[in-house]
């Protein structure tokens, strides 16, 4: 199942609804700002315990 994330972007520091399937585990790809269109590099980890946290940053 999909889980809402909601993350700033780097660049233009909006913040957006974006989803992340937790199944999939921990995962890192790059997704484009859903306001200003530039790339994101999106880290979703998920810890040992279950813990989730994404990181977000401008993608070159």
């Amino acid at each position: 199942m999909d889980d809402p994330v909601t993350v700033q972007c780097p660049w233009c520091g909006e913040a957006f609804t974006t989803f992340f399937d937790a199944s999939a585990g921990s995962q890192t790809y790059i997704e484009d700002c859903q306001v200003c269109c530039q790339p994101i590099t999106m880290r979703f980890l998920i810890s040992r315990s279950g813990r989730t946290s994404c990181q977000s940053e401008r993608a070159y």
